[in-house]
């Protein structure tokens, strides 16, 4: 295996990179929200005249301070940077407080006192859409916020002649994000009436773009920088973006530097949360355990505002079943919005709520029909060329879910374990299962697919690279670094990756679906196949008889005869030569298509195939779950930096293990009270299991690096792994996150 490459690494370990908190500016003031107490709310008041006169304040924002749209937002406009006359959820800001100290601020947010009118809040989706709700969305007539449908086939007949049929509904809750850097943003007003940006922020294009719809500005005037951002598996986009907002708009009218560092517990009240979903499956099987008809309908937690819900639900829509062969089936998804917090993108995107439900019942009809887990797998397993439930055939890659499959069985030696399981007898009960996914690459017919790089080679032969991918953590620079060293035939140290900003770069589309290796990587190498020719065109006569017998490796590049040039030689050579070694490329993904009526199309260009299984010793006199060993098996296309997809995979178990056994976010009547990591449970390193991860790599031919993505399929699978262990070890199953195990289970 290659050594891995990381090129923030000693940066990091040595505290010397610089995160949203590490910026300072002359002149810096700080902010501090001011949030509301109300679930559910009209005829804001709020008195901030004290506030105004406290030690050190410079001045109180609220809605009447901005100059541009009150709200903005990813689909619909509807995210208020401050509430104006009506109150949504207890995660609203009603106010900003702008004081010279941190300190002198927080004093002040104190003596700005709100008050409103309450109304009767609905916190239940299935409440949400009764015809006498109160409707929570501006300007509409009720809560439906999207209606995604999946059908095809006759699914009543088809379930009315199954052998067996599982009908079960399945609930999966809020999930916070719980990265280690809350959001902070860092505002600077430039000397051309500009703004700069600095923040942790997900994507720097969307938080300009909600940035500039609130201040009413054109997105040229606003600058928005990367830099470190400590963590975000989805959740620094919205509110983020907002955070950047407050501190943009204070900067402006102060003309002063702003910061806004959030608390922990205003990051936990405020951010988006994984969409809850509630899910009623009605599955049939025949006799032999094939898959007859499904008919789902699944009620998704929008909350508040809208987000992202209708993309989440959207995939949750086309993998509604999962990896499996089936020509009859009637599925919907609702998103709903409630008066809790609002819901968005969290790793996974919609496939980890799915999942849970599908990969359980394939357990439970297996249990039903005599069949073992990985047996009734096989049985219904996407294949080549199989169609799936929209009508897509899978004839453009190889489809490896068999293989996956049949790999994470042999290694952990599933089918002897498995008729081993104690099933609730004994004294510590042990348990073994297993869940598989296919997920759809990028974005996907949700969205526009594509992304762009930049290579400059300088006139000393050092190559410059720039994309439109922007670093939360996960590495995606080293790739990009690795993909373009490879392609010119030099050592990674010879590649300088510019800190991209929204002025250095277009537009590539947010760091989402697993995405940036794949549209990164194809934008490089588009890049690349303009660059290569213009140099060898202007160096083939130092070195060769015509261009095409140049060639890019061992850290020069080559002509006939053994002649060569170092690139500090090219470089110059170039130079006089009056040409420039620059290259802007592009990657657009291939296209798919979609029937929003049906639920009917090539829903993604591509697929990644994965399977995970685990191991779990459940104790019932504690009711505890411990997890002793996972094997994860995925096939990604192409592993560019393969200790660094090691460690997405095993990033993604511990992030799933969180949701499945100890993650709790407290709501109470819409009221937020997991507010910091001593009430809200993440998994522990004394928690984390032995790991063993298998990387399959079959080049994807959509893909010009040959690669995938594995964000997210790391994480999509192992609850409901869990969940089948569980159920294995205790004999008894559970259909809702976090697993809760029972007094009543005895030994």
């Amino acid at each position: 295996m290659k050594s891995c490459f990381r090129n923030d690494a000693m940066r990091k370990v040595c505290g010397e990179a610089k995160f949203g908190d590490d910026f300072r500016f002359h002149g810096m003031v700080h902010a501090v929200p001011v949030y509301t107490e109300y679930i559910h709310a009209e005829n804001l008041s709020l008195e901030i005249e004290d506030a105004r006169s406290m030690p050190g304040v410079l001045s109180v924002f609220t809605w009447e301070d901005v100059p541009g749209e009150l709200t903005a937002g990813q689909i619909n406009q509807d995210y208020p940077i401050f509430v104006k006359d009506r109150i949504r959820s207890n995660s609203d800001v009603a106010a900003l407080v702008v004081a010279e100290t941190r300190m002198q601020a927080l004093a002040a947010a104190e003596k700005v006192i709100v008050t409103a009118d309450v109304l009767a809040a609905v916190l239940d989706p299935e409440e949400a859409l009764k015809k006498d709700a109160p409707v929570i969305p501006e300007g509409k007539d009720s809560n439906l916020v999207n209606h995604h449908i999946v059908r095809t086939g006759d699914p009543d007949t088809a379930l009315a002649m199954s052998s067996v049929v599982i009908e079960q509904r399945f609930e999966t809750p809020f999930v916070e994000h719980a990265y280690l850097e809350p959001e902070c943003a860092v505002c600077v007003p430039r000397e051309d009436g500009g703004l700069e940006i600095y923040g942790s922020m997900q994507h720097p294009f969307s938080t300009r773009r909600f940035v500039c719809a609130y201040l009413g500005r054109p997105l040229a005037s606003v600058v928005c920088l990367s830099h470190a951002v400590g963590g975000s598996f989805g959740g620094k986009d919205d509110t983020a973006s907002v955070v950047c907002a407050r501190a943009a708009l204070a900067a402006l009218k102060l003309n002063r530097p702003v910061k806004l560092l959030l608390k922990r517990e205003w990051s936990m009240r405020e951010s988006y949360k994984r969409v809850p979903y509630k899910m009623d499956y009605k599955v049939g099987f025949d006799g032999d355990g094939h898959l007859t008809g499904a008919i789902s309908k699944t009620l998704a937690d929008s909350g508040a505002y809208t987000s992202t819900t209708p993309w989440s639900t959207w995939r949750s829509t086309v993998q509604n079943m999962g990896p499996y062969k089936l020509e009859n089936i009637r599925g919907e998804v609702l998103g709903v919005a409630t008066n809790n917090v609002f819901t968005g993108a969290f790793r996974g995107f919609g496939s980890p709520q799915t999942n849970f439900a599908v990969e359980q019942i394939m357990d439970m009809a297996a249990e039903k029909l005599g069949l073992t887990p990985l047996e009734i797998r096989k049985r219904n397993a996407l294949v080549q060329d199989s169609i799936t439930i929209t009508g897509q055939k899978l004839d453009n890659h190889t489809v490896s879910l068999m293989e996956v499959m049949e790999k994470t069985a042999e290694t952990i030696d599933f089918e002897r374990k498995y008729r081993n399981s104690s099933r609730g007898k004994g004294g510590k009960f042990y348990g073994i299962g297993m869940a598989a996914s296919y997920r759809g690459c990028s974005v996907g017919a949700e969205a526009m697919d594509f992304c762009c790089a930049t290579i400059n080679i300088q006139f000393d032969g050092s190559i410059l690279l720039d994309t439109a991918v922007f670093e939360n953590g996960q590495g995606a620079v080293s790739a990009m670094m690795l993909i373009c060293a490879e392609e010119l035939g030099v050592p990674v140290e010879s590649i300088h990756y510019q800190a991209s900003s929204t002025a250095s770069i277009p537009d590539g589309g947010t760091t989402v679906a697993s995405r940036g290796t794949l549209v990164g990587g194809g934008a490089i190498k588009d890049a690349m196949s303009k660059l290569k020719p213009i140099l060898q065109e202007i160096l083939y006569p130092e070195i060769a008889e015509s261009p095409d017998q140049v060639s890019f490796h061992d850290n020069r590049i080559w002509g006939t005869e053994e002649r060569s040039l170092t690139w500090s030689e090219a470089g110059h050579q170039m130079y006089l030569s009056r040409v420039y070694p620059f290259a802007f490329g592009s990657f657009q993904a291939p296209r798919v298509s979609w029937d929003e009526e049906n639920g009917q199309g090539n829903a993604y260009f591509s697929y990644v195939y994965s399977c995970q299984a685990v191991e779990v010793e459940v104790d019932p006199e504690k009711r505890s779950c411990r997890l002793l060993n996972v094997v994860a098996t995925h096939d990604i296309g192409k592993a560019i930096n393969p200790p660094m997809v090691e460690g997405q995979i095993q990033g993604g178990i511990v992030q799933g293990m969180g949701m499945a056994l100890t993650e709790d976010f407290k709501i109470e009547e819409g009221r937020i009270k997991s507010l910091n990591f001593s009430k809200y449970k993440i998994p522990r390193m004394t928690d984390v299991p032995d790991m063993l991860t298998q990387i399959v790599e079959n080049h994807d031919p959509l893909s010009p690096t040959g690669a995938k993505g594995i964000g997210e399929p790391a994480m999509e699978i192992i609850a409901p792994a869990i969940a089948n262990a569980v159920a294995a070890a205790t004999g008894e199953r559970f259909f809702s996150l976090p697993i809760k195990l029972k007094k009543e289970i005895q030994a």
